[in-house]
């Protein structure tokens, strides 16, 4: 016996010099594996990318969760001989990483990006990318993913930079991605526009005026937003509401707070009747809504925010002020004048940027947008139900993949938020103002404009400023990543589509969805069968971990305490997929001793086969037989949870069979019969002992993979390879 197994097991100790171990081996890489014959030539393949995390920090539970579920996917299949493929990668994360840059500077140079300008900035930008990419790695190797380093991507670099503009070239060639006025959501803060589901809305309290613009106005309306009526160009009615049907097509002119405006009543079948007055004022230039209903009516766009959220009208009371200062002038200008009817407070929900938390001011600004209701020719369709060569738009892609099984969600009940999603997407803004991303592909020069994948011939040309929003590069992630836009690459061509991707519920429409919409749209293909969705991680209250509560978890420190086995296990066991999981340091601590009662157990077992020819089996006892029998069955059950995508029932099994069945009965009834005289009944035994030890050991790899590689590097076993591809437990009785 290895004299390894007189000392506690020390998974410091053994941890790093076991991930060296497995990426010295090179079978992290199918490629290996198919020349050392791990995997045969024509195999099933089993591919996966991992969810590439932003390069803004470093790595929480949520992503250790996600590492340790994707990871028991990929170990599971690598050692029932697929040619397995993990790709591993990070994120840009435009917004987040340039905020973040941008704050430091601040911070420590009392600078800001224009006093570098764009270049010198952007050089900035790479070297804090570069330094979190390092921890992040770091970070991933930690916790035992068996990624494909060698495959390793950035949504930045340039293999991906061309797969972004050869898509954006398809789509703006198919009128796909155009460039028109809209509205957007603007964010003063990061001075960008931001997506809609890029907005993130807090919970509080606003206030409800009711007014008339002037005594001589026949109709009254409500808002929350008073300051921006100064911008109101009509106010809408339902055509079917009694009360105003007979002023639909009249038009008025006053001055309200100082400001002339002119209204026209329109009647539209969007105002409900029974909210409010049953008339809304129409702001085309500050509201979506409005802006929606400003197109059907021909209706003037007149702004009067600009785009650092001031008052940009020429009334001297207003002009220059901000947002909260104009409300509160014009509110006491309608009770001045005896036009306020109403103020009641009520529940809302602001509007904030995700990344920076400004408040996001709807702005009309000429962008650049992905049509998702434009028709389209897809080409070489291998979607069921659209027939190549056959019209169709993204948004019925989207739908269909899902609705004809050929990529599944599980959860199964995130479908349902999935369609609602798509039925009330509008088109996609794709550019964003800041300087770190994919520029946009396109150049002008005077009145024209070049869209191309490479820039055109001449100086005079000037690149479009702005850059694509992230989700655009990550969109394209499953097959960019596996050498598209070469479809004759290799690793396009075995791996694509992917098997599963498994991420958080919380990106099912910022990614999952987006992935979908591009694999689709370029492809004519799905980018993965398989949707496996985890929950958020959070304490043992069910709180958020934040660092304003205090309440965080440090994976890695966590790591260094206890093992990454033990953090591991606890964030699998105990939490079905879609679920939100509960984390404690003493549920770490107790996987802990688990991982430290597997290796005591197969110390007692080493030490108790001597003598045993480990090849051949003896004869068994029938209780033996019944027992091996039993760990056949849990081995079958364990399988089909894992193939039913139930890890924490897996993981669960696995650890009460071990612990309870193994440890407590097993070797515990085995231990007269080891130590009797009765020679047979011993060699029955110790089989028993040995066959569930190496078949525990290999059923628990991909859930606990440092202490049960560290094992079977210390088991008598002839021609063995590492755990790590060997093959999945088949018992024999």
């Amino acid at each position: 016996m290895n004299d390894k197994f007189l000392k506690p097991y020390d998974p410091l100790e053994t941890e790093g010099r076991i991930y060296k171990l497995w990426e010295d081996s090179g079978y992290f890489n199918p490629d290996t594996c198919l020349k050392d014959g791990v995997c045969e030539k024509d195999a099933e393949a089993f591919s996966i990318v991992l969810p590439p995390p932003n390069v803004t920090g470093t790595l929480h539970l949520g992503h250790t969760a996600m590492l340790a579920i994707e990871d028991i996917m990929v170990r599971y299949h690598r050692m029932n001989g697929k040619r397995t493929l993990w790709v591993p990668g990070t994120d840009h994360a435009a917004i987040a990483t340039q905020s973040k840059v941008e704050k430091i500077l601040y911070k420590e140079e009392n600078k800001r990006k224009q006093d570098l300008g764009r270049e010198e900035f952007l050089k900035r930008v790479e070297k804090f990318a570069d330094e979190s990419h390092s921890t992040i790695v770091s970070q991933v190797r930690k916790i035992g993913a068996s990624v494909d380093w060698s495959r390793e991507a950035f949504t930045l670099d340039e293999k991906r930079s061309l797969a972004v503009r050869t898509a954006f070239k398809q789509m703006y060639d198919d009128g796909i991605i155009y460039q028109g006025l809209r509205i957007i959501n603007w964010d003063p803060k990061g001075q960008t526009t931001v997506s809609d589901d890029e907005v993130v809305h807090q919970e509080g309290k606003g206030k409800f005026y009711t007014f008339k613009y002037s005594k001589d106005f026949p109709i009254s309306i409500a808002t929350t937003r008073p300051e921006t009526k100064v911008g109101d160009t009509a106010v809408a009615v339902h055509p079917d509401d009694p009360r105003y049907q007979q002023y639909i097509g009249k038009e008025y002119d006053m001055v309200f707070a100082g400001v002339p405006i002119h209204i026209q009543i329109v009647g539209d079948e969007a105002v409900e009747k029974e909210f409010g007055t049953g008339a809304v004022g129409v702001t085309p230039a500050h509201s979506a809504v409005d802006w929606e209903i400003g197109q059907r009516h021909n209706l003037p766009v007149v702004q009067v925010i600009n785009e650092y959220g001031k008052m940009m009208v020429e009334a001297p009371e207003l002009k220059d002020k901000k947002i909260a200062e104009a409300r509160a002038i014009v509110v006491e200008w309608l009770k001045t004048e005896g036009l306020l009817e109403k103020e009641e407070e009520i529940p809302q929900n602001l509007a904030t940027a995700e990344r920076t938390g400004g408040i996001i001011e709807p702005l009309p600004k000429k962008q650049w947008f992905v049509g998702v209701n434009k028709e389209f020719i897809l080409k070489n369709s291998k979607i069921n139900g659209i027939k190549s060569g056959e019209k169709t738009t993204l948004k019925k892609m989207m739908r269909a993949v899902v609705e004809n099984g050929q990529t599944q969600i599980i959860p199964e009940r995130f479908e349902k938020v999935y369609y609602h999603w798509i039925d009330n997407l509008r088109d996609w803004c794709v550019s964003r103002q800041i300087w770190y991303g994919h520029q946009i592909p396109v150049w002008y020069r005077g009145d024209e404009m070049y869209c191309g994948i490479e820039a055109p011939a001449g100086d005079e040309w000037k690149q479009d400023s702005d850059t694509l929003d992230t989700w655009f590069s990550s969109g394209l992630w499953t097959f960019s990543t596996l050498g598209w836009p070469d479809t004759e690459a290799s690793d396009f061509k075995n791996y694509h589509p992917t098997s599963v991707l498994e991420t958080g519920y919380d990106i099912l429409f910022f990614w999952i969805a987006r992935m979908i919409l591009m694999s689709g749209y370029l492809l004519g293909d799905i980018p993965f069968r398989t949707v496996y969705l985890h929950g958020l991680v959070r304490d043992t209250q069910g709180r958020k971990m934040s660092k304003s509560l205090g309440n965080g978890i440090d994976p890695v420190e966590m790591s260094v305490k206890y093992g990454a086995d033990a953090v591991r296990l606890s964030l699998i066991i105990g939490t079905g997929p879609g679920n939100d999981m509960r984390i404690s340091e003493d549920k770490i601590r107790g996987y802990k001793h688990f991982a430290n009662k597997i290796w005591n157990v197969a110390r007692f077992v080493l030490t108790s086969i001597e003598g045993l020819d480990t090849e051949t089996a003896p004869a068994l006892t029938s209780e033996d037989e019944d027992r091996l029998a039993h760990l056949e069955n849990t081995v079958s059950e364990i399988t089909e949870d894992i193939e039913k995508y139930r890890f924490y029932l897996a993981g669960e099994k696995l650890y009460h069979y071990f612990w309870h069945t193994f440890a407590d009965v097993i070797i515990e009834d085995s231990k007269p019969r080891i130590f009797g005289d009765d020679e047979k009944s011993k060699a029955s035994a110790q089989w028993v002992l040995w066959t569930t030890l190496t078949t525990t050991i290999k059923a628990l790899h991909p859930f606990m993979p440092f202490v049960t590689e560290e094992i079977w590097g210390m088991l008598p076993i002839k021609n063995k390879k590492l755990l790590l591809v060997e093959k999945w437990p088949r018992t024999t009785i």
